[in-house]
């Protein structure tokens, strides 16, 4: 395999439209293919519509490849998997890139077996070396950190987690006029696979903070009865709740819920860390978050020059408030 093949590009569709993840795929991808020397196109199990097609043309996708009626393929991804194989196949792909969400951690896998390919899921960083393209990723809870030399021989698929991607457009993106194809394989794939017979969305409440999109923190500036309504507040709005070192080691939560170095490393969407004074263990477990907001009664925290907004306040006379304000917003407390 040489720098003449293609990057092909998994991007979901939900609802028609292109996602967070999905932007953030489209930018991803212009950059690895640039460092791969490869050009890249896109494929969709559904045809976007007008609107859709120019922000793919924002994000400077040169050309999309739309598998005919594959709409209803999303829910036996074995099968669909198998046709983005032939598809990978037919346009000569070296690489096919996924996002690491439930839908492309399950192509992923079928694709690399129908291709006979390399694979590395949730894919953290690619850089080129003498002896190869150096792929890497974080294991075990991210606290080590893997590598392997891709040598173009077998073509590859990856993963890429989500909340490593950005949306972010670059002023030195180019806008383009994606040119747009149906497709369909000559033959369809067949074989025994699972349906999906419904989605059931993450829970907040419970889902590991290391995929949690928002998350509202505890630390040791909390007391009993502010610890209580922060909790609530969590509740209130459907959000991840997660806490501190200091306050697992007063048995306030479990071992999941702590955050930090030696704890979970999160990066959500958004991160609000209430009473916390911002240790280094801490600041480690959180500084990718996209944006960090910090409440503390301390104006010289150590939290607050790491953070998109600070706030100096009292727990005790702002969360009552909160609460309050968000409970008579929402109906009530849940």
């Amino acid at each position: 395999m040489n720098s003449s093949g293609k990057l092909l590009v998994f991007v979901d569709l939900p609802d028609g439209s292109l996602t967070e993840t999905g932007k953030g795929l489209l930018t991803y991808s212009a950059r690895l293919a640039t460092t791969l020397g490869i050009k890249w196109g896109v494929v969709t199990a559904i045809t976007p519509d007008e609107e859709q097609i120019k922000c793919f043309g924002a994000y400077g996708t040169p050309e999309i490849t739309c598998l005919h009626n594959a709409e209803k393929l999303l829910d036996t991804p074995a099968l669909l998997g198998k046709t983005v194989a032939l598809l990978a196949d037919q346009q000569s792909a070296s690489v096919v890139l996924f996002p690491h969400n439930d839908l492309g951690a399950s192509l992923a896998p079928v694709v690399a077996i129908e291709r006979d390919a390399a694979i590395m899921t949730e894919l953290i960083t690619v850089r080129t070396s003498s002896d190869g393209i150096r792929l890497s990723r974080r294991v075990l809870g991210n606290r080590m950190a893997e590598s392997k030399i891709w040598d173009r021989v077998k073509s590859l698929v990856i993963t890429v987690p989500p909340r490593s991607l950005s949306q972010v457009l670059f002023a030195t993106v180019k806008s383009t006029s994606p040119i747009l194809t149906s497709w369909y394989p000559s033959t369809a794939p067949t074989g025994a696979t699972t349906t999906i017979t419904s989605r059931i969305p993450a829970d907040p409440q419970t889902v590991d903070l290391m995929e949690a999109d928002v998350i509202f923190s505890a630390g040791k500036g909390c007391n009993p009865t502010t610890f209580a309504q922060l909790q609530e507040l969590c509740r209130l709005l459907n959000v991840s709740f997660g806490v501190t070192r200091p306050v697992w080691d007063m048995g306030w939560t479990g071992f999941e819920r702590m955050i930090g170095q030696t704890g979970r490393t999160v990066t959500p969407r958004l991160y609000l860390a209430l009473g916390i004074s911002g240790s280094m263990h801490h600041i480690g477990g959180i500084k990718d978050s996209r944006r960090l907001v910090a409440v503390n009664s301390d104006a010289k925290a150590p939290i607050f020059p790491n953070t998109d907004e600070g706030f100096v306040a009292d727990l005790n006379e702002m969360l009552p408030k909160l609460v309050e304000r968000v409970r008579s917003k929402v109906g009530g407390s849940q």
